[in-house]
């Protein structure tokens, strides 16, 4: 048995490529197929690896799933974290979040999609995950600062609850663009168009500092 150190982290490396490639592979399964749909053969066949590294990895399908979606909440609350909220004034931080939200959700659309997917499952991966509450309640605390920034400038209301503010404005934006073709349908416009979705943003930004503000 070989004591190289050279050796051994050129095997953890490989090890971490090959993880990185099988969810990579596995996240544009799920997105694209759903939970029941996704087959592993063709998850293999993307991270070019042989399946049984997969189950060595991972385990089985739905571990393997709760590891993607771990990973895509970990790559929003990064991205989150580089908006730097804690260091501008409190208005400008919630148009900053708004927008950054917004835009995440158009440039990730597999993000809603494996989130539509876990719903359909009643969150039951999730639920099991050690790690996900832990992984947004920097984001918690984070807009509880912005939000008592505010308040005790006097720009912003008393009383309100960070968690719900983070839902309302996630909630607005995913709404319109997960259910954009039907509304779209039903109302006869295309609000996909750039004015659209121009004006979406500056409706859902003054709608949430109207809530906001004094």
């Amino acid at each position: 048995m070989s004591d190289d150190p050279t050796l051994s982290e050129t095997r953890l490396r490989d090890a971490d490529r090959s993880q990185a490639a099988i969810l990579l592979a596995a996240r544009e399964e799920f997105a694209g197929h759903g939970l029941a749909g996704a087959r592993m053969d063709r998850i293999a066949e993307r991270a070019d690896v042989n399946k049984r590294l997969i189950y060595y990895y991972f385990g089985s399908k739905d571990d393997l799933f709760l590891a993607v979606l771990e990973r895509v909440y970990a790559d929003i609350r990064m991205a989150e974290q580089q908006l730097h909220l804690d260091e501008v004034e409190p208005v400008e931080a919630v148009r900053r979040l708004i927008s950054f939200t917004w835009h995440y959700y158009l440039e990730h659309p597999e993000f809603i999609t494996l989130l539509n997917s876990e719903n359909l499952h009643r969150a039951e991966h999730l639920r099991r995950s050690d790690r996900i509450q832990e992984m947004n309640s920097p984001l918690v605390q984070l807009l509880d600062g912005v939000v008592e920034r505010g308040r005790r400038s006097g720009v912003f209301r008393a009383g309100v609850d960070p968690i719900q503010l983070y839902i309302s404005i996630a909630s607005l934006c995913y709404f319109y663009l997960s259910n954009n073709h039907t509304l779209s349908a039903i109302f006869g416009r295309d609000l996909r168009a750039p004015k659209a979705m121009a004006q979406r943003l500056s409706h859902m930004t003054e709608l949430v500092l109207g809530y906001l503000m004094h």
